[in-house]
C-alpha cells in the first residue's frame, strides 16, 4: 500500500495500516502539531451508506470522548477525512493486551486486572454507556502498565436516537457474548458483567470457559450451556464466576461496583490462600457442571428471531477485526525472551509442509491470529504465526487477511525485541529484529520500517545502559551489552558516543583477564527435572528432539533421570526460555553461564554438561572444556546451569 492510497487528514501524517475491521481502518499516524504517534479509526466508505450511519459513528465517537476515567482509552479528536469520511485520533498504545499476558493461576494479579476494569466500567455505565465488547484484546496496556479498557466503539448510549443503534444486531465478540447479546435482545450493564466473568475465567485458567469452531456454536453454547467448573485450586472463584456468567441478566450482580464488592469479599475470605498457584495443564480443561435441567426459556426464547439474530452474528463476525484494529494498538510478544536465535542465512520459513497439505488460507489465518493472541511468535514449532503465515503466504500471497497479519507480526516482533533489550536479552532481541526484517522484504517493504525499528531498538539499548552504568557493580555488564549490540548498525558517531559513556567491555570468556573478577559475583545453579516441569507445565513448552534410548524409545526431558536430579533433554532455546521465565517469576535476572564464569564457580554437578558456554550458545561446558555440540537439540546428558548476580 503506498501513501495515495491512505485518506487525507489534515494535520496527520499516516505511517502504515495497523489493523483492518467491518466497520472501519485503524492507521498509525504521526499529529504534526504535537509530534507524538497516533491510531487513527476512519470509517470505511461502504459501511457509511446515508449520514444516519456517518452521525452513528461520530455519536459513538463522542461518548468515548466523554469517558475520562484513568483506566479508558480516551480520544483526542473527532473529525472528518478530506473524503468525508469521520474519524477519531487515539493513543498509539504498543504494550499489547490482555489476550498476551500468562496469567494463568495468578490470583493477585488477575484481581489488580479486575479492579481496575470493573472501576472503569461502573464509572461509564453510572454515565449511562454499556460497553457491549468486552474481551481480553480490549484491555490493552500503557506504558506505564496499566491495564485501559479500549473499544467503546459499539457502546450504547442511554437516551441516543434510537434510528443510530441496531438494537436487534447481535454486536460484539461471541467468545465473551452473554446469552440476551447472542439472541439479539436489547442489553444493558450487566451484559459486560458477564463478559467480565468471561475474561476472569480466562485470566485464571489459560483458556476461555467455551470452546466452538465457529461464532454461531459459540454463541448457542452460551445460551444453553451450564457454567463449567473451575481446577480445583481455584474453586473458590467459582461462585463469583457463576454470578457473574448467569443466563439470566437479573440473577447477575447488579452493577460493575457491586461485582467489585464481591470481589472484595472473595479476598478477605481466602486470606493467605489468595496467590498465585500452580494450573496443570491438564487442569484447564473446563469441566462440565453437574447435571440438571436446563430451563424452558433458554430454548424456546430463542425463536426464528432469535436464530436468525444468531446468525448475522455469526457472519457478521467469521472475519472479525484484528486485534490491532479493535484495539488501535499492536500486538506485543508475551514472552520475547524466549525466542531461539537463527543463524545468519539461515531458512527460516518452516510453512512449506503446511502450503502443500493444501491448505486453506482461512486456515492459515486462524491458526495465524490465536498464536499472536498467546505470543506464540516464533515457537514452538509448528504452532507459531511465523509458520501460519508463511504458509498463508505460499497459499495466497495477495490475500488480505495474510498482509494484515504480516504486518502484525511484524510489529509484534518489533515489541518483542525492544522489550527483550530492555531486559538485557541480546539474543531474543537479535533473533525478533532478524525475523522483522525478513518480514520487511518479504512484504516489500522500503525499509522505512526497519529504519523506526532501529531507532526504537536504539532508544531501548541507551535506557537499558543508563540503568546498568546508574549501578557501579553492572558498570562491566554496560559494556558487554554495547559490544554484543553491534547487529543494531549503529552509525560510527553513535557508536563512540556510546562507547564513551560505557567505557571498554570487560567480557566473561574464557582468556580474558577480567573474566575471573566479574564471574567471582555469579552465583552458578543447577536446574532439577522438577523446576523445569513447573516451568513447562506453566507455559506448555514441547519437549525438544532428543535421539532415542533403548528399545528406540523417543527420549524427552520428562522421561529421563528423575525429578531431583538435573533436567536432561533439553535445548539451548529451553534453557534461554527457562531463565527468562524463572526471572519473571523470581524478580532476579538469569542469565546462561559464559565458560569463565563456569570455571570461577564450580558447581555440585560435576561432570555435567551445561548450556551454553559461549555468548551464541554455540559450544557447551563439558568438564570445564568447551565442545562444539547442536544447540537446537537435546542431549540425555545435557542439563541447565544458570547465573545469578549476587
Amino acid at each position: 500500500m503506498t501513501d495515495k492510497t491512505y485518506p487525507s487528514i489534515d494535520g496527520y501524517r499516516i505511517l502504515r495500516v495497523i489493523g483492518h475491521g467491518g466497520m472501519s481502518t485503524v492507521y498509525l499516524a504521526e499529529q504534526a502539531s504535537l509530534d507524538r504517534k497516533v491510531a487513527l479509526k476512519v470509517m470505511l466508505s461502504e459501511a457509511l451508506a446515508d449520514e444516519v450511519s456517518r452521525a452513528r459513528f461520530e455519536n459513538e465517537a463522542r461518548t468515548i470522548a466523554r469517558l475520562e476515567h484513568p483506566n479508558i482509552v480516551g480520544i483526542y479528536e473527532v473529525g472528518r477525512t478530506g473524503d468525508g469520511l469521520p474519524f477519531y485520533s487515539m493513543p498509539y498504545l504498543s504494550r499489547g493486551h490482555l489476550a498476551q499476558r500468562r496469567l494463568v493461576g495468578d490470583q493477585p494479579k488477575v484481581a489488580a486486572i479486575l479492579r481496575s476494569l470493573l472501576d472503569a466500567l461502573d464509572y461509564a455505565h453510572v454515565r449511562g454507556v454499556v460497553h457491549r465488547d468486552v474481551k481480553a484484546e480490549n484491555v490493552l496496556f500503557d506504558d506505564a502498565d496499566r491495564p485501559m479498557l479500549a473499544d467503546f466503539g459499539i457502546a450504547l448510549r442511554r437516551g441516543s436516537n434510537p434510528r443510530l443503534t441496531t438494537a436487534g444486531l447481535a454486536v460484539g465478540s461471541t467468545a465473551y457474548m452473554p446469552p440476551e447479546q447472542a439472541r439479539g435482545q436489547e442489553v444493558d450493564r450487566r451484559a459486560d458483567l458477564y463478559s467480565i466473568g468471561v475474561l476472569t475465567w480466562e485470566m485464571l485458567v489459560g483458556q476461555l470457559p467455551y470452546n466452538a469452531g465457529d461464532a454461531l456454536t459459540m454463541a448457542l453454547k452460551h445460551v444453553q450451556e451450564p457454567v463449567p467448573r473451575l481446577p480445583a485450586a481455584l474453586k473458590h472463584w467459582q461462585p463469583l464466576i457463576d454470578k457473574a456468567m448467569a443466563k439470566q441478566p437479573d440473577q447477575r450482580h447488579a452493577s460493575a461496583n457491586d461485582m467489585l464488592q464481591a470481589l472484595d469479599a472473595l479476598e478477605r475470605r481466602s486470606g493467605k490462600s489468595f496467590v498465585a498457584v500452580e494450573v496443570p495443564t491438564a487442569a484447564r480443561e473446563p469441566q462440565p457442571a453437574p447435571p440438571a435441567s436446563r430451563p424452558h426459556w433458554l430454548l424456546a426464547g430463542i425463536g426464528v428471531m432469535a436464530i436468525l439474530a444468531i446468525a448475522a452474528s455469526y457472519f457478521a463476525l467469521r472475519n472479525p477485526p484484528s486485534p490491532a484494529a479493535s484495539n488501535a494498538a499492536t500486538a506485543s510478544a508475551n514472552d520475547a525472551t524466549g525466542l531461539p536465535v537463527p543463524p545468519e542465512g539461515a531458512a527460516t520459513g518452516l510453512g512449506d509442509p503446511l502450503a502443500a497439505s493444501g491448505g486453506s488460507v482461512a486456515a492459515f489465518v486462524a491458526n495465524a491470529e490465536q498464536q499472536l493472541r498467546s505470543g506464540a511468535l516464533l515457537a514452538p514449532a509448528n504452532a507459531n504465526a511465523w509458520d501460519s503465515i508463511e504458509a498463508a503466504w505460499r497459499t495466497n500471497p495477495t490475500d488480505p487477511d495474510t498482509l494484515r497479519l504480516t504486518a502484525e507480526l511484524f510489529d509484534a516482533l518489533g515489541n518483542a525485541a525492544e522489550r527483550a533489550l530492555l531486559e538485557g536479552n541480546v539474543a531474543a532481541a537479535r533473533a525478533a529484529f532478524q525475523r522483522a526484517r525478513q518480514l520487511d522484504a518479504r512484504r516489500g517493504g522500503t525499509g522505512a520500517s526497519i529504519v523506526l525499528l532501529r531507532k526504537r531498538l536504539d532508544a531501548a539499548l541507551e535506557r537499558r545502559l543508563a540503568a546498568l552504568l546508574a549501578k557501579p557493580a553492572t558498570r562491566a555488564s554496560a559494556a558487554t551489552l554495547l559490544a554484543d549490540s553491534s547487529w543494531l548498525g549503529l552509525d560510527a558517531a553513535r557508536q563512540r558516543a556510546l562507547q564513551a559513556r560505557v567505557g571498554p567491555a570487560t567480557r566473561t570468556v574464557t582468556g580474558t583477564a577480567n573474566a575471573g573478577a566479574t564471574a567471582a559475583n555469579v552465583e552458578i545453579l543447577t536446574v532439577s527435572r522438577a523446576d523445569y516441569a513447573r516451568f513447562a507445565n506453566a507455559t506448555g513448552r514441547a519437549a525438544a528432539e532428543c535421539g532415542k534410548g533403548f528399545f528406540g524409545r523417543k527420549l524427552k526431558w520428562n522421561n529421563t533421570g528423575s525429578d531431583r536430579k538435573p533436567v536432561a533433554c533439553v535445548s539451548a532455546a529451553d534453557a534461554q526460555a527457562y531463565a527468562s521465565w524463572l526471572g519473571v517469576q523470581d524478580g532476579v535476572r538469569y542469565h546462561l553461564p559464559s565458560a569463565g564464569e563456569l570455571r570461577a564457580q564450580p558447581t555440585k554437578a560435576s561432570g555435567w554438561l551445561a548450556l551454553c558456554a559461549d555468548h551464541a550458545c554455540n559450544n557447551r561446558m563439558v568438564n570445564g572444556e568447551e565442545k562444539p555440540l547442536d544447540a537446537s537439540r537435546g542431549y540425555s546428558d545435557v542439563g541447565i546451569l544458570l547465573a545469578r548476580t549476587r
